[in-house]
């Protein structure tokens, strides 16, 4: 079954030869121009991955993608930002928002299909995980869900695999480039920055069931999970 990727840009042009690439790649593909149109096409059906356009007429897209992470039809849905802004505080505020990986333009098309396919790889990889408990916490691996004393937790698509990741390997320190390793993929080029952001918002998530102390940082070496605390 294709794949379907939603392009939000408010380029025509830009939007047509994405869809080009990406149809040619035998994807599926809808098309928005803004926050609206986007999230009338997630209604209309979810897509598998979004493309997002950082610079959005009205609604931003970093401002949609944290919107898209709080509604429960698109919080589980990877999103992948487009944008010519491509200093360190700028990628940090689209991890910040929920995004999973960025696009800096201009891109090629080879390295457009490149991350898309690594994204929704990992996306597979979490699906095909089975059921884990530690401390209170219980993922779901099949319905995809995180529950806290039974109680369901948001969580976003990058905190749940590294959630996944932890609650598997309890116990054991992980470095930085291990984690992204183990997390992003050793083939996807994501500076270590990037863990430290995630590991923040991971704790930020499971903080209101208190749980956020079950992610240790061991200075000098890494992160670990442990409900030794």
């Amino acid at each position: 079954m294709q794949k379907r990727i939603l392009i939000v840009d408010d380029e025509p042009a830009i939007r047509d030869m994405v869809a080009f690439a990406l149809r040619r790649a035998d994807y599926e593909v809808a098309h928005a121009g803004d926050a609206r149109e986007a999230q009338a096409a997630i209604v209309e059906r979810v897509p598998d991955l979004i493309l997002l356009d950082w610079m959005l007429p009205g609604v931003t897209g970093l401002e949609l993608a944290r919107r898209l992470r709080k509604d429960e039809l698109s919080r589980d849905v990877p999103i992948i930002m487009l944008t010519a802004r491509g200093e360190e505080n700028d990628r940090v505020s689209g991890l910040d928002a929920g995004v999973d990986d960025y696009v800096v333009k201009p891109f090629s098309a080879r390295e457009l299909l490149a991350r898309i396919k690594a994204v929704l790889r990992r996306v597979r990889s979490d699906d095909e995980d089975g059921n884990v408990s530690q401390g209170g916490l219980r993922i779901d691996g099949a319905a995809h869900r995180v529950y806290a004393d039974d109680k369901p937790v948001s969580i976003g698509p990058t905190e749940y695999r590294l959630l996944h990741f932890f609650m598997t390997h309890p116990e054991r320190v992980y470095s930085r480039a291990q984690l992204l390793d183990q997390v992003w993929g050793g083939n996807v080029y994501v500076e270590e920055r990037t863990v430290d952001v995630h590991i923040r918002r991971l704790r930020q998530t499971l903080e209101p069931f208190g749980a956020d102390v079950m992610v240790q940082t061991v200075r000098g070496a890494g992160y670990r999970f442990s409900t030794q605390v």
